[in-house]
């Protein structure tokens, strides 16, 4: 077994030193961490384009359809904080060679299953593998890259891998299903798998927290019993509208979380340590990263969808499109870990955050005749900001956290990541939604029949349905009319996106602006030299 990150014996920096740099064998760990997290987000939106191909071969039922499409996001939402707490107690590199094994043989199940139960069961285990892949990647860079310049970096490229997976799931499944059968997109998780389990102990260190308590197995279910109502609770709003079910589902979410957060103060062994939201530079970064996922998931959502039905483009087509726009996240990244070399990171997030804020504010100029080239270019001002936020955020929030608890730390970074886009969907898709209900009511030509311009106005895909029992005369005009209500839908959804985005860019500025780069880099030595766990 490894027992260090090299030969020698691990040496125990002091703050006033120099912070011992990482050398080829960590670098090229990163890229072993990078491929899991990749994954990870990458089949979160993979299943999309071979669901109908599911759907013709086991011939599921509509809810049978939506637990395979829920059940890998909610138990990979619910689990995070659990994965992560647990990750520093047993050991971050065994519990991450577990989880691939999960995921390696949860996918090759999800490959061949007969039935919809069977693959609702694979999709659960990929779930359950996937939170304990995610923060355990995260922590292992805090373990391996002690050096803040090096860590940033790292956390850099994690952050463009991490994303990078989100717009590859859709590209890659509709590549695979051109060629192949459904199963095929599962697959592709087993050889990356096979290579984390063979590598993993080659190149990653184990850490752990040599003073751990206790694993408080009531304090995890509190906290899947927390999350996962809350979750289905955003989900079911952001699809179906407010409902008793979905408000039920989130006043369960928010009570049970309440008892979770009285036995973390309490408790003998907590999940996670309150005590670090006591520290400016993580509770300002927690919170900057989940207002970005928030409005990011809300407005690309509902582009998503303006590209496919205004503009007319295919799936697979749309997803190879917006490609180009999403080099723009590397490139916000670089550029955020050059400017905080020399400017306060406070001033950089809050730079970034308002970076995106401009390019929402350019998407307000979309209209139902805007190319995607333009539409691109303008996204691509977004993804940048984006990308410089969330890589400085990550790294503020592991390097913040004690190293015994780096595992809990980017567990929460995540849970918030998950929650704020869920939330995005639902508040963003919902401002969209009543925007293009009204316009279309209001400007529907007088001839078309009042049941149908209500039918149109629940969707732009009914208004195309509708169109279709129309005559020729009616149905152009009336998908015109929609077109031009989505398009405003999709304007004051960026409009309010670019709002949330400054005020968070505000709060940024504010909360961080007397935390330095030297000051993080100094508390992080500190608690390097004295508080390090021994890797094992």
């Amino acid at each position: 077994m490894v027992t260090a990150m090299t030969n020698r014996p691990p040496v125990q920096p002091q703050s006033a030193g120099p912070r011992p740099t990482a050398g080829v064998r960590q670098w090229i760990g990163l890229a072993v961490l990078v491929l899991p997290a990749l994954l990870v987000s990458m089949d979160m939106s993979v299943l999309l384009f071979a669901m109908p191909f599911v759907s013709a071969d086991l011939r599921p039922t509509g809810t049978e359809m939506l637990w395979i499409l829920d059940i890998y996001g909610f138990l990979l939402a619910g689990l995070l904080i659990t994965m992560g707490s647990l990750g520093d107690r047993v050991g971050r590199r065994k519990l991450l060679i577990f989880g691939a094994i999960v995921f390696g043989g949860a996918s090759v199940l999800a490959a061949y299953s007969p039935s919809p139960e069977l693959l609702i069961a694979a999709r659960a285990l990929l779930g359950i593998g996937g939170a304990t892949l995610a923060p355990s990647t995260l922590a292992l860079i805090r373990a391996m890259f002690t050096d803040a310049g090096q860590r940033r970096t790292a956390v850099g490229i994690w952050t463009a891998g991490f994303a990078g997976g989100g717009a590859l799931g859709p590209i890659i499944g509709g590549v695979l299903l051109e060629q192949f059968w459904w199963g095929s997109v599962f697959l592709l998780n087993v050889p990356v798998m096979v290579l984390l389990v063979v590598l993993a102990p080659m190149l990653l260190p184990e850490y752990r927290d040599p003073n751990a308590t206790g694993f408080d197995l009531i304090s995890a279910v509190l906290s899947l019993a927390a999350i996962l109502p809350a979750i289905y609770g955003i989900k079911e709003i952001a699809e179906y509208g407010l409902s008793w079910a979905a408000v039920a589902a989130l006043a369960l979410g928010v009570v049970v979380g309440a008892f979770f957060l009285r036995r973390q103060r309490r408790g003998r062994a907590p999940l996670i340590d309150l005590d670090l939201f006591r520290a400016r530079p993580f509770s300002a970064a927690l919170l900057a990263n989940t207002l970005t996922m928030f409005a990011m998931f809300g407005v690309m959502l509902y582009s998503a969808q303006f590209v496919q039905l205004v503009l007319g483009f295919r799936p697979l087509t749309a997803a190879l499109a917006s490609l180009p726009g999403f080099l723009a996240m590397p490139i916000g990244i670089t550029a955020a870990m050059l400017i905080v070399r020399r400017v306060r990171p406070g001033f950089v997030v809050a730079g970034g955050l308002a970076t995106a804020a401009v390019g929402m504010a350019l998407l307000t100029t979309v209209t139902a005749d805007t190319g995607l080239v333009q539409l691109i270019g303008l996204s691509a001002v977004m993804v940048g900001g984006i990308g410089a936020v969330t890589a400085l955020a990550n790294d503020m929030i592991i390097g913040t956290a004690p190293p015994e608890r780096a595992g809990s730390a980017s567990a929460l970074s995540e849970t918030g990541a998950e929650f704020g886009g869920a939330l995005g969907m639902a508040v963003l898709g919902s401002v969209g939604t009543a925007v293009y209900r009204t316009q279309v009511l209001d400007d529907a030509p007088g001839a078309v029949p009042d049941a149908a311009v209500q039918a149109a106005g629940d969707t732009r895909g009914a208004a195309q349905e509708v169109a279709g029992t129309l005559p020729g005369e009616l149905a152009g005009p009336l998908l015109d009319v929609a077109d031009q209500a989505f398009a405003a839908g999709l304007r004051m959804t960026v409009l309010t996106g670019a709002v949330i985005m400054t005020i968070a860019a505000v709060l940024a500025a504010v909360m961080l602006r007397r935390v330095r780069q030297a000051d993080l880099a100094a508390a992080a030595a500190d608690r390097d030299g004295s508080d390090q766990p021994q890797p094992a």
